[in-house]
């Protein structure tokens, strides 16, 4: 008897997945709720479980192939899946033995969390021994073989210098684009094509902010276990400029301008396949370390892989802070169906002029791109300006100036 596995429901309108890699072969042992196989949608990558505990039977998709929600695309036959190895070892042990001396990455069966981590620190996952249940591969161990990689660079920089020489081709590697890859290029893409896109700058005095910061982190970190950073005070002075200017936390739904009472504050953050934004919700709801705790696990959790359809879902208006990577100034493109992004950059000491001095003062470039179409200049300088003014003194986010 046979039991058939489904591609189970994504989220919200999404309808289909793409076959990632499968982590049980034919013949393997399945207990319940073991990962089969990974999916990857637009937005993030799911696992597959077994809802029986079985043998893994046949495999009715193949890697990469585009899958409909419910379809069927492998099956568990009945058995003993925990006894199987026991019962004949010998076996076991040595028919399988060629195959991994022929193909041992194809043999890996990697959780997406640990594919991640192997594309991040470009270590080869036939070299790592496995820690994890049944021998599989943590992202513990990728690091650590990462780390064992760093201390011994010699060997490594000889095989790239010996490869050319014999082969005689350039190291030209063809990688197929990730599902998520895909999708961003195709919703900014779409985003170019539609919105009448237009960028506002302005530059922003950081010193008040800077010395909060440094004034009440350590108790701020002692009540409320989190660090004070600066997206919580760009995302409450976002709520004050959304609020005076409801338009740039507006959308466009065929002939009609949806105005929302509410901001879901989509925060970009980096995760290993590319740039994710899921969304605080109700920001102007929310204190200073509530903002900064959801942001903070936001970015825990897409560097591990593990953000949800529903953390991806919605979202009013986008921050995104290109600061951290060093950036000086940027465009950013807005995330659709919004209608504004904020780009944050690098601080840096300029000269500037206060009361007649040239004195020097920690500086950002702020950037808020928006579309035309729904957005005057006027309102979008208005906005900027808003967010600027309520950095430079951080009082008027207290009586909501």
């Amino acid at each position: 008897m046979s039991t058939e596995v489904k591609v189970p429901t994504l989220g919200e309108s999404v309808a289909e997945a793409t076959i990632g890699e499968w982590l049980k072969q034919p013949g393997d042992p399945v207990a319940v709720d073991d990962p089969i196989a990974s999916l990857e949608t637009d937005k993030v990558a799911i696992e597959v479980t077994a809802t029986v505990a079985g043998v893994m039977g046949q495999q009715i998709a193949k890697v990469g192939d585009n899958v409909a929600v419910g379809a069927v695309i492998a099956t568990i036959e009945a058995g003993s899946g925990a006894a199987a190895p026991v019962a004949a070892p010998a076996p076991a042990a040595v028919a399988p033995a060629p195959a991994p001396a022929a193909a041992p990455a194809e043999a890996a069966t990697l959780s997406p969390a640990v594919r991640r981590a192997v594309l991040e620190h470009g270590v080869d996952p036939s070299a790592i021994k496995g820690s994890g249940k049944d021998g599989r591969i943590t992202k513990e161990d990728v690091v650590a073989a990462a780390a064992a990689k760093s201390a011994a660079p010699a060997p490594a920089a000889v095989a790239p210098v010996a490869a050319p020489a014999v082969s005689g081709d350039r190291g030209e590697e063809r990688v197929k684009m990730t599902r998520l890859r895909q999708t961003v290029a195709k919703r900014l893409k779409e985003a170019q094509d539609t919105a009448a896109l237009l960028t506002t700058f302005n530059d922003c005095d950081m010193s008040a902010v800077m010395a909060a910061r440094a004034t009440y982190k350590d108790a701020f970190e002692k009540k409320h276990g989190v660090r004070l950073g600066f997206m919580g005070f760009f995302a409450k002075a976002a709520c004050l400029a959304l609020k005076d200017i409801p338009s740039v936390n507006a959308r466009i739904e065929g002939d009609e301008i949806v105005y929302h009472p509410y901001v879901d504050m989509s925060v970009a953050v980096s995760a290993p396949n590319g740039l994710v934004v899921p969304v605080v919700r109700d920001v102007q709801d929310m204190s200073f370390a509530q903002i900064e705790k959801a942001i903070a696990d936001y970015g825990r959790r897409a560097k591990d892989g593990a953000l949800t359809m529903a953390d991806m879902t919605g979202g009013t208006f986008t921050i995104s802070n290109g600061g951290v990577f060093g950036s000086l100034m940027s465009t950013p493109i807005i995330n659709p169906p919004q209608s504004a992004v904020l780009g944050l950059h690098r601080i840096e000491d300029r000269p500037v002029v206060r009361d007649g001095q040239i004195v020097i003062r920690p500086m950002m470039y702020l950037a808020l791109s928006y579309d035309h179409r729904l957005i005057d200049g006027r309102e979008a300088v208005t906005a900027l300006k808003i967010i600027k003014e309520a950095i430079e003194d951080p009082t008027r986010l207290l009586i909501d100036l």
